[in-house]
């Protein structure tokens, strides 16, 4: 049987495939199969502080000061903002292990044929959104090839952490408080609305849909600031950006990580109204939704109050949404338990 990923697996035991397993289908490959590859990888040596393992978007090697942190991603699912997308889906990564991104290294590939300019605005984007991080774009390659028909950006980020600072999920215990920040999906709103932008305008007006486009952009998907404010002001016990199959997925994988569960209350998880009425218009469920820009954040009852503070000075939003405790993940809705589905897949695939 193919063993895709659902809520409820990613809360037991992986199990490794079998030789009758399907093909493998497009996105992630299902983590009981990713599971088990990483299951095959000769162990890293001692100096590897964090090694590749499932729930880990990032490495940390001890170099004798400060621990260095690295995180690969590709981007292949856009050709909008590309350069964009591909600075800070990697700097996320790294500040979710309360690093700072510092240095990054990228691979370009583009289709031949494609038109100078274009390959322009890409450099400048990658350089602008860097800069903006206080990051410095310091290596790569860059290639025509045959081998994709768009372009294809594959990223490295690396930063810097403290020992004393470094976010590792074991030290997740039951009582802690989840935080989650901005609103829920921006990201997949704006894709949808930038992919179905005739539908888009026609459930939500021009100006609203215009608005749902540049959610990318404002209040954006960097959760940079947010992570090193956290990791500032108090004790953090976890941090994880949900992206490919939105929060349930984001917290079934700090579930997974933590070997703890988790209790949500629905009812404040915050949501754009654009995200509400595009997901009801095309049958979609927003907490399974991709959702780069939000930074879920556990930390101790103290802990959580402080950085919620931190947080919104910012001008960013901050909201406790659930508490660490029970059996895998379950959730409230008008304080009576509610079953939560069981996805899949990215509930954006519906719509696009």
């Amino acid at each position: 049987m193919h063993p895709v990923l659902t809520i409820r697996g990613l809360f037991s035991k992986w199990a490794p495939p079998t030789s009758k397993m399907a093909r493998i289908i497009e996105g992630k490959i299902p983590h009981g199969f990713l599971g088990h590859l990483l299951s095959r990888l000769t162990p890293p040596g001692r100096e590897v502080v964090v090694g590749p393992a499932l729930g880990e978007d990032a490495c940390a090697i001890d170099t004798g000061g400060d621990l260095l942190v690295a995180s690969s991603d590709p981007i292949t699912f856009t050709e909008h903002h590309v350069g964009y997308y591909s600075v800070n889906v990697n700097a996320n990564d790294v500040a979710t292990m309360g690093a700072r991104p510092r240095w990054f290294v990228a691979t370009l590939l583009f289709p031949p044929g494609m038109r100078k300019q274009t390959l322009r605005s890409i450099f400048d984007e990658v350089d602008r959104t860097c800069v903006g991080l206080g990051i410095r774009m310091c290596g790569g390659h860059t290639e025509a090839t045959s081998a994709v028909t768009k372009p294809v950006i594959v990223g490295t980020m690396l930063g810097t952490v403290s020992r004393r600072q470094l976010v590792r999920p074991a030290r997740v215990r039951v009582g802690d408080k989840v935080l989650l920040t901005k609103r829920l999906a921006l990201e997949g709103t704006s894709i949808i609305a930038r992919e179905r932008r005739p539908d888009v305008e026609q459930i939500l007006g021009r100006r609203r849909a215009a608005a749902a486009r540049n959610l990318l952009l404002a209040p954006g998907i960097s959760v940079v600031r947010e992570a090193r404010c956290a990791v500032e002001t108090a004790p953090i016990h976890a941090m994880h950006d949900p992206t490919e199959g939105g929060l349930l997925w984001g917290l079934a994988e700090l579930g997974h990580v933590t070997g703890l569960g988790m209790e949500i209350d629905l009812d404040r998880v915050p949501v754009f109204e654009e995200t509400r009425a595009i997901c009801d218009h095309f049958k979609l469920n927003p907490l399974g939704l991709i959702a780069s820009g939000s930074l879920l954040i556990v930390a101790s009852r103290k802990g959580a109050a402080k950085v919620t503070r931190a947080i919104e000075a910012l001008g960013i939003e901050c909201t406790e949404i659930g508490e660490v405790g029970g059996k895998g993940l379950s959730a409230l809705r008008r304080g009576r338990r509610v079953r939560l589905p069981d996805l899949k897949g990215d509930e954006i695939a519906k719509a696009l």
